[in-house]
């Protein structure tokens, strides 16, 4: 068992998106004590068309621990039980890894967002 750090998301901008519109990727991960990272998302992401002048570095941190999760419950959910299915989520992610920690763990970790250079080059400097 190794024993968790932070949570780390890393942000970039995908160039998918077409004219100014504003579209991002990101990769949710548990950085380890010893450094070491464990993979637990990499199927997020967000568009805007706001345009990328338009948006903030800190709008992008905000957005980022959004769509990384907890989600907005579902019809019928609570939003205790929406958390504790996404820590869940996030805690066998990471022990299909070898990782085991719990999700009471995870859901106290701090959480780093790290923005890519291309994204950084694109955000107003506000």
């Amino acid at each position: 068992m190794q024993a968790g750090a932070r949570l780390v998301t890393w942000v970039d901008a995908d160039d998918r998106a077409a004219g100014r519109n504003v579209s991002a990727s990101a990769q949710h991960e548990l950085e380890l004590a010893d450094g070491r990272r464990v993979l637990l998302l990499d199927d997020r992401g967000w568009s805007s068309s706001g345009g990328w002048t338009s948006t903030s570095v800190e709008a992008v941190r905000e957005t980022a621990r959004a769509v990384v999760g907890p989600d907005e419950p579902a019809d019928g959910q609570s939003r205790a039980e929406a958390e504790a299915e996404h820590w869940a989520h996030l805690a066998a992610a990471a022990l299909r890894q070898g990782v085991s920690v719990s999700p009471a763990e995870l859901a106290q970790f701090p959480h780093e967002v790290n923005i890519g250079d291309r994204l950084l080059q694109r955000l107003s400097p506000a």
